[in-house]
């Protein structure tokens, strides 16, 4: 279809018509519809005033056409209702938004089908680029399936990794970010020994967390370190069933580094429960550094993953590679702790 009969279809007045009437170029045009620099206040003005003129309302069809991007993006997250993941999906969309993109946000509960199906869909909606919030993607983006319907765009995943050449990553330092806390709890006083893990979740983040927790006590010359492992489900439920367990079990510790801030706090009520305090009798670490972290009371020390951190240095990816430029690559963020009450 021949591109100008394609734009008239679309709007009575055309981008054409509107730079011949302003006495401009049409990438001149276009900058201003797509709301781009390099136009000074005046043309920008007079521009304005022939589409306040006609009531000009250009199709996000038509603007990509000229602007070689529909300003749409994707975020594909695996629970909406984890706060961390809900917080990071929250700030990408934010941010792309103020750089006048329309986002589309889904939710794949972390199942294969879901998964494809969404990417289907983004394949065939002119989405510019899309953005994998949650590890669990390393594992899914490798389906064939999935793969082949988000090669044609940028891809960028946050905390994950995917082998793909259009595929880039914000990582954290989740192996480091654990081992801070088994060390804050050394520092405090508590035997390596006597340090326990709660893992609550399977994505491949955990087995990062889980991992680093491993090698921070076997640094410490302490054998049987797997024995030092509990494994419950993620949440308040979760945290009070690994409290029980680990009151039951043979050598009680004195401390417990948990994957995850809401198994913490599930952790630290059920040890409350028996008449325990925190930290005197039990320390308690989590993860991620969230509300819940300074709503629980004693304040929970946790891991500062740096999540607004990520989800921005994700936005500047994907644009820069949106808009063809190599400046930004893949990059890892170095946590921190937080230490508060319960430690």
């Amino acid at each position: 279809m021949n591109l100008k009969r394609f734009f008239a279809r679309e709007a009575a007045l055309n981008i054409y018509d509107i730079a011949k009437e302003a006495g401009v170029a049409i990438s001149t045009v276009s900058r201003v519809l797509n709301n781009k620099d390099r136009v000074t206040p005046e043309t920008r003005e007079k521009i304005q005033a022939v589409l306040d003129k006609y009531g000009y309302k250009p199709s996000a069809i038509a603007r990509g056409l000229v602007s070689k991007t529909m300003k749409t993006v994707a975020i594909l997250s695996v629970d909406v209702r984890v706060p961390h993941y809900a917080q990071t999906a929250y700030t990408i969309e934010r941010e792309f938004s103020k750089r006048s993109y329309n986002v589309i946000v889904c939710n794949t509960g972390g199942r294969l089908e879901e998964t494809r199906r969404y990417a289907h869909n983004i394949a065939q909606g002119q989405v510019d680029g899309v953005v994998l919030v949650g590890s669990v993607f390393n594992k899914l983006g490798k389906d064939g399936e999935v793969a082949a319907a988000l090669q044609g765009m940028p891809v960028v995943i946050a905390n994950g990794r995917l082998d793909m050449p259009n595929a880039f990553s914000i990582l954290v330092d989740d192996r480091l970010g654990i081992s801070l806390a088994v060390n804050h709890l050394i520092q405090r006083g508590h035997h390596p020994e006597n340090i326990v893990y709660v893992e609550d979740l399977a994505t491949e983040s955990a087995k990062i967390k889980r991992r680093g927790f491993l090698i921070a006590l076997a640094d410490q010359g302490v054998e049987g370190v797997k024995r030092r492992m509990f494994t419950t489900a993620y949440g308040l439920a979760g945290g009070r069933q690994a409290a029980e367990e680990i009151l039951l079990s043979k050598s009680r510790p004195t401390a417990i580094v948990c994957g995850e801030d809401l198994t913490a706090v599930g952790v630290i009520k059920g040890l409350m429960a028996t008449g325990l305090r925190i930290p005197e009798d039990m320390a308690v670490t989590g993860y991620n550094n969230s509300e819940y972290s300074l709503i629980c009371s004693p304040e929970l020390t946790s891991v500062d993953n740096k999540g607004e951190m990520c989800a921005m240095l994700c936005v500047q990816l994907l644009e820069s590679r949106i808009n063809g430029n190599n400046s930004f690559s893949s990059m890892t963020i170095t946590p921190e702790l937080s230490a508060r009450e319960s430690s």
